[in-house]
């Protein structure tokens, strides 16, 4: 076993709560059962195999519950299945998160299935097209060069820049899109060239092409009027986003699924499958010993590589009660389990992490979420910690895309599928929520 201080190096780095685990990985835990039976692989994969025509559907879910890892595992479950997978994260290279639009996400579209194709197809429509727009573009590209002067190779790279500008530079990125925007139709158009091209020539003996857009649920919610940046994406330019000659999965937002829109978005896309959380209580608030034996699972598979012969409850952990602790404060939210004991095994200087590390870094996380809700949002939570419900209210919405109210499925006796709402546990311990909900038991006598 490795001395105390590579391995607390060695577990600490093994809980990274911000890297989704690629396909096939050793860690990976399945949570179908706990999770209300969802599996993205029957939803999502199984309707794209037996299309005859190209899908398009929306995946969603509350951000950090492992959408990406369950991405990752469709990717491959599809390239399994003859198809060539384009997978990528709209907002590591290409947008911003806090302020994108339509436009953004085309580009980003553009940018990576070059990337990924230009070996297959020849990518000259999409130079055209470049270059018929080169004398209003290339002061945002931040280029003097004249289109022809360049090789291929740059002329490529200008979609890059183009939307590396548009993610990194605020001042520019309205200007793009200004530019951009009365020719995204010809846009499409000469991407649709290119990928027919690259679809007669897929390798490995692929058949059908399919592209996967992952973190556009991380939007932020931008109003203008009454409209919003969500609406103006997935609805508004539903058509385009549509356009694209191959099977598309674009993340959503969880709090437009939830909206009044929901069934606009049902009528153009089809259901939008979404990941809830693993439940680690039931609606009564006992413990659900099944998700709770999960999120163990989650910490067990990532110590025991480092620390095969070490039990979790008394080698890592100084007691049961302690991981408990840790596992049932998380929610059944992945990544804040993942964050929690990292931070935990953070404040540790020798195993077993001690109850007294945990209890800090759960107070420290608690302190995050106190900052988080606004002063007239205590009383919705507190009402929804009794009722289990959520009210379609944009107030409601914004504390589910906050994380600080969660949804939990299960299925009933008869095997339908029963969706309840909690308030996140780390929530529980602050002073404004207990004296919300002291307020709501003396104005209605429900006892919580």
């Amino acid at each position: 076993m490795p001395d105390n201080n590579n391995l607390l190096k060695n577990l600490y780095n093994a809980f990274n709560p911000f890297e989704p685990l690629p396909a096939g990985d050793p860690n990976y835990v399945d949570c179908q059962d706990v999770r209300g039976d969802a599996d993205i692989l029957e939803e999502l994969g199984n309707r794209i195999c037996l299309a005859d025509q190209n899908t398009y559907q929306l995946y969603s879910g509350h951000r950090g519950a492992g959408k990406s890892t369950e991405l990752l595992r469709l990717k491959q479950y599809l390239e399994n299945r003859r198809f060539y997978v384009v997978y990528f994260a709209a907002d590591e290279e290409d947008i911003d998160s806090e302020d994108a639009q339509y436009t953004d996400i085309l580009l980003a579209c553009t940018r990576r299935l070059l990337k990924d194709l230009r070996g297959i197809a020849s990518p000259r429509p999409l130079l055209g097209w470049l270059q018929g727009r080169w004398v209003e573009l290339k002061d945002l590209a931040q280029t003097e060069m004249n289109f022809e002067e360049m090789e291929v190779e740059m002329q490529l790279s200008q979609f890059a820049k183009l939307t590396a500008n548009m993610r990194a530079v605020p001042q520019l990125r309205q200007q793009i899109r200004e530019k951009v925007n009365p020719h995204t139709v010809t846009l499409i158009k000469v991407l649709n060239e290119f990928l027919a091209d690259a679809k007669k020539s897929l390798p490995n003996g692929d058949r059908q092409l399919a592209v996967i857009v992952d973190n556009l649920d991380r939007m932020v919610l931008v109003k203008d009027g009454d409209r919003t940046n969500y609406e103006e994406v997935f609805l508004d330019r539903s058509e385009q986003l549509k356009a694209l000659d191959c099977h598309l999965i674009y993340t959503v937002p969880i709090s437009m699924v939830y909206s009044k829109r929901a069934t606009d978005l049902r009528d153009v896309y089809g259901d939008s499958l979404i990941l809830p959380m693993i439940m680690v209580k039931n609606p009564s608030g006992t413990i659900y010993e099944p998700g709770l034996n999960k999120l163990k699972e989650v910490i067990r598979k990532r110590v025991r590589q480092f620390a095969p012969a070490l039990s979790l409850e008394t080698g890592i952990f100084d007691s049961r009660e302690t991981l408990d602790k840790l596992c049932l404060m998380s929610g059944g939210h992945v990544r804040n389990l993942l964050l929690l004991t990292q931070d935990a095994i953070g404040r540790t200087e020798e195993l077993p992490i001690t109850e007294k590390s945990v209890r800090r870094a759960i107070t420290q996380a608690r302190d995050t979420y106190r900052r988080t809700v606004e002063n007239n949002q205590w009383s919705l939570l507190a009402e929804v910690a009794i009722s289990k419900r959520i009210i379609n209210d944009d107030q409601y919405r914004s504390l589910m895309y906050n994380r600080c109210l969660l949804e939990y499925r299960f299925l009933d006796d008869d095997e339908e599928m029963q969706r309840w709402y909690d308030i996140h546990p780390l929530i529980v311990g602050i002073p404004e929520f207990k004296e919300a909900v002291s307020q709501l038991k003396c104005s209605n006598g429900v006892r919580l």
